[in-house]
């Protein structure tokens, strides 16, 4: 699914995030990227989306297609929920996938609500729920249960997990939480 060698970055000359950095991620594959903040994590992420240009080192991978779920919402401030929703789907798709994701992020009865009428953990879930719907093979989590409660993450988490076995997606999701990485992941992978 994806393979990463010798992966090196700076933002600026010769002061590193990453160094010749490696890792190998299977296909169904969920992997958790642990470490101290500044280390890296979220930087990986958007190389491998394609958002930053590595300095040296390779990214291989066969996804078709990549969904992501920023450490910020991102949300569309002038849309309802549902229609924050329905902007990464092709036009006249059926509703019945937005109810399904909404039943799977606990959300169900809050299509209509504003971004600004929403918490931040209903944020984060709608934030979550989108890249859900946007689908793809490769899912690049950057925290996105950081808003929420630990009652919250202890429901969402192993749903989420079993939303990904059952279409045998891959994932890597950047948390500092141990017990998150350990309810979603098959790996963790700690960075330094």
């Amino acid at each position: 699914m994806l393979t990463i060698r010798d992966l090196s970055f700076a933002y600026r000359p010769n002061e590193w995030v990453l160094k010749d950095f490696q890792l190998e991620l299977a296909p169904g594959e969920l992997l958790a990227l642990m470490g101290p903040s500044g280390c890296g994590k979220s930087t990986l992420l958007q190389l491998i989306a394609g958002f930053l240009t590595p300095s040296s080192g390779k990214i291989q991978s066969n996804a078709q297609k990549i969904s992501y779920a920023f450490q910020e919402p991102r949300l569309f401030p002038w849309l309802t929920v549902e229609e924050n929703l329905k902007a990464v789907l092709p036009k006249n798709s059926p509703s019945d996938p937005i109810l399904h994701i909404l039943q799977t992020v606990d959300l169900v009865g809050c299509e209509a609500l504003y971004p600004d009428e929403l918490s931040g953990g209903m944020k984060s879930r709608v934030s979550l729920a989108r890249a859900l719907l946007y689908g793809g093979d490769l899912f690049l989590l950057d925290e996105p249960f950081s808003a929420l409660d630990q009652d919250r993450r202890a429901t969402l988490i192993p749903r989420l997990r079993q939303e990904m076995k059952q279409c045998n997606r891959s994932a890597i999701l950047v948390t500092h939480q141990i017990e998150d990485a350990q309810s979603f992941a098959d790996r963790i992978v700690t960075m330094e």
